[in-house]
């Protein structure tokens, strides 16, 4: 079983350690372990009785009633709730729930909500992916285990992977050509896979060429698919070389296509873009970026 800090609880939830300890002092329900050092931690199942309370608290029940609730009638009433309301605090809540637990019928119903309340570009943009972050620093630090982050990345890539199988592009006079790949090295595909899907929503042409591409090899699109953009993203550092050191060659090998570029190294290392080279942070920048 896991064990998180306050903090931690806080990055999950969404509840600040101020109010946890709040609710601690002046409710029974909330009891966190403590170390030999007095300092709290919480296991899997305080942390989805927290996620539970703050998702009825949110929309708009009194703490004091929710404490009155036996931990069955708790769950229902989440779940109740997650099936009429689809605003995006109760939805990520109830996927993080379903992470700690494996629980895939949770994780469809939910998400399959969000789709559809808000459309399957939307949902994924406020939903999944800031979730899929959580996650990600979480996991970097230990508290989320590999397993966890592995079976809802699975999840996602699925469901991407369906969307885009059903999809029907009609090329037209606005088609344009895009090659998406990740650098060598560089495995996070499920960005790189949304892109795809919103590139052939708007009837774009689209290469895909997956993950972890070495360099040498990405000539080759130019010769035989003629791309009009290259698109490709940094979640780690290029192990091939430096990362302003790619984007220069990449931006000299194509200097007549532009190139967007995202990314977590790109926010970090905040590298020299050449003027071909435009920077995406959103969905929303990706299509102005193209427009």
């Amino acid at each position: 079983m896991s064990q998180y800090s306050i903090k931690e609880v806080e990055s999950l939830s969404g509840v600040k350690a101020h109010t946890l300890r709040i609710w601690e002092q002046r409710y029974d329900f909330l009891k966190p372990d403590r170390t030999d050092t007095n300092i709290r931690f919480y296991n899997d199942d305080q942390l989805k009785l927290i996620l539970n309370i703050s998702t009825l608290n949110r929309s708009g029940m009194r703490i004091s009633k929710i404490v009155s609730l036996d931990a069955n009638t708790l769950c229902k009433e989440v779940e109740k709730l997650a099936e009429q309301q689809a605003e995006p605090n109760i939805l990520l809540d109830a996927l993080i729930h379903s992470m700690i637990d494996f629980d895939e019928d949770r994780f469809e119903k939910t998400l399959s909500c969000a789709i559809l309340q808000h459309g399957f570009a939307k949902a994924f943009s406020e939903l999944v992916f800031p979730l899929m972050t959580r996650t990600g620093v979480l996991w970097s630090t230990g508290v989320v285990y590999p397993a966890q982050e592995h079976f809802i990345s699975n999840l996602v890539r699925r469901k991407i992977c369906a969307a885009i199988e059903s999809q029907h592009v009609v090329r037209n006079q606005h088609t344009k050509k895009f090659a998406l790949f990740l650098p060598e090295g560089e495995t996070h595909e499920l960005v790189l896979l949304f892109t795809e899907y919103i590139l052939r929503q708007h009837n774009h042409h689209v290469a895909y060429l997956g993950g972890s591409l070495p360099f040498d090899d990405i000539s080759f699109i130019r010769k035989s698919f003629k791309p009009d953009y290259l698109v490709t993203y940094f979640c780690i550092p290029p192990v091939e070389m430096p990362l302003q050191e790619y984007i220069n060659q990449l931006s000299n090998n194509f200097s007549s296509e532009k190139i967007i570029v995202g990314g977590k190294q790109i926010d970090l290392q905040q590298p020299t873009l050449p003027v071909n080279v435009t920077p995406v942070r959103c969905i929303n920048s990706l299509m102005k970026a193209i427009s």
